[in-house]
């Protein structure tokens, strides 16, 4: 990898079944090197896959089979920007499909606990729009979704 900054992600031995998931879901996402451990560690044994470097969504990541010490959670969320529906509905249904978790809010868990937020930008739009009353009923219809309904936000903003 090239990146100065890299987001490193602990998994519990399963990294590399971690990324190519994502390598196959999200645009602009691929593996790259995968790194076998050369000694012995406290959780797995010469040999075994210790990291991977891969990208999603363009972003630089690290997969580091660490353990089941340490845990995902919602503290660290990816925010896929969608342009419709149909993407939104995609990467959803990739995700929770596969082993995750619905949540509320466009918030979802994949099945190694990592939290995505599938954001369409009529959202994002709409919560920075200068007519606050407008963003304020794109907010509150927001707030009873799970997955977003781009039509449903569209309709609280033309009120």
């Amino acid at each position: 990898m090239t990146s100065k900054n890299t987001v490193c992600l602990w998994y519990d031995g399963t990294a590399l079944e971690a990324a190519t998931f994502y390598a196959e879901t999200f645009p602009e996402s691929a593996v790259g090197a995968v790194i076998h451990a050369p000694g012995n560690y406290p959780d797995g044994k010469q040999g075994n896959v210790l990291v991977v470097e891969f990208t999603v969504a363009g972003i630089p990541c690290i997969g580091l089979n660490g353990g089941p010490l340490f845990k995902h959670n919602e503290a660290f969320s990816f925010q896929i920007a969608t342009d419709d529906q149909a993407e939104t509905d995609r990467l959803w249904n990739a995700i929770v499909g596969n082993g995750g978790q619905e949540s509320e809010c466009g918030w979802c868990k994949d099945r190694w606990g990592l939290s995505w937020q599938i954001t369409p930008r009529v959202l994002t739009e709409a919560l920075v729009n200068p007519d606050r009353a407008a963003a304020k009923r794109a907010f509150d219809a927001m707030m009873t979704m799970r997955k977003i309904d781009v039509a449903a936000i569209e309709a609280a903003l033309k009120g």
